[in-house]
């Protein structure tokens, strides 16, 4: 694992559990429940150990529950883990507050950082004073997320009157005003349309290759995985699954070539030589290629035994991969 000073982020054991007080039933069991309380430990995150290179944007991925956000906190400081170790640009979050805050920058999709009844441009005047930004520096980091992101069309604009999309943007902006090394993004783009998911894709590929910025993303959007991530993490019961690459992890889960059939006519049974069948229904149906197989050796199979109008050769859709990914993962 690299030394905690040279990478943006490591973590070693790290684990975070909550006493949560049993419910009781039957007669009077409110009153039992006050005065003699009995607790579960519920473990969210468990033995969590990773680092994330400098300059490296990075998929935290898992199903809703798996301990994602909670990681997160962790490593922006909100929270305080219950054992294990943490570095996040070489300190300590939960102990150096102050200066982890200088170092990264947050935007949780479900909350804002901004004032509400203030326009965005505002809040990112109180920003720039409470980090002591020069108006040098200001001008210029507001120049340059503007060129992408395109705020000041409605920086102006109360937030409370802004778009999901636009409000989002802003808070993209606000997280890198004082020039952050490390980005953490929980579910940024959820409920954006096509044109901000666009504009946010850019603006963060911009700032780890242009800025060498860190950036942890976690998100239950396929596209922004495949086109953003170099890197994904899986975590499932707050534990890490996998660490690797998209094709690393193609390969570790068996992701094959899909071969859609249409046929002439309904077909009542489908069997190909070679060949798996993944879906069958009427005219149409799906096969995966055995090992030693091609997806050639399956076309000409099929198009010799029936009758064949529409056939199309498809890689695994990635969400489909990723599905797969946690069922298996959840039974190891």
């Amino acid at each position: 694992m690299p030394d905690r000073d040279s990478a943006a982020i490591v973590t070693r054991g790290l684990t975070k559990a909550y006493r949560v007080t049993r419910p009781r039933t039957g007669r009077l069991a409110g009153l039992r429940t006050l005065f003699a309380p009995v607790y579960d430990e519920r473990t969210v995150v468990s033995d969590l150990s990773l680092s994330v290179a400098r300059g490296e944007l990075v998929g935290l991925l898992g199903p809703n529950g798996a301990g994602k956000s909670t990681t997160i906190k962790m490593l922006t400081g909100i929270l305080t883990p219950t054992s294990g170790e943490v570095w996040v640009d070489g300190r300590v979050p939960h102990t150096d507050r102050l200066a982890n805050a200088h170092s990264v920058g947050a935007v949780f999709g479900q909350k804002t950082q901004l004032w509400w009844d203030l326009p965005a441009r505002h809040s990112f005047g109180l920003i720039r004073d409470i980090f002591n930004l020069s108006t040098a520096d200001y001008e210029r980091q507001l120049r340059d997320v503007d060129q992408i992101l395109g705020i000041s069309e409605f920086w102006d604009t109360p937030v409370r009157l802004m778009s999901l999309g636009q409000r989002v943007r802003c808070d993209m902006a606000a997280a890198v005003l004082h020039d952050p090394p490390i980005l953490f993004l929980d579910e940024p783009t959820i409920g954006m349309d096509v044109v901000a998911k666009e504009k946010t894709r850019e603006f963060l590929l911009q700032q780890v290759r242009e800025r060498g910025r860190a950036v942890v993303l976690t998100t239950h959007d396929m596209t922004d995985v495949a086109r953003l991530c170099e890197r994904v993490l899986l975590i499932n019961h707050g534990r890490l699954m996998f660490d690797g690459t998209l094709e690393e992890m193609k390969r570790k889960h068996g992701a094959r070539p899909r071969v859609h059939v249409t046929f002439g006519e309904p077909v009542a049974e489908v069997a190909v030589p070679g060949a798996t069948l993944l879906s069958h229904e009427g005219a149409r149906a799906t096969l995966a290629p055995d090992d030693g197989t091609t997806p050639e050796d399956v076309v000409r199979a099929v198009i010799a035994r029936f009758p064949v109008v529409g056939l199309t050769v498809a890689e695994t859709d990635l969400e489909e991969l990723m599905r797969d990914a946690y069922q298996a993962e959840a039974h190891v």
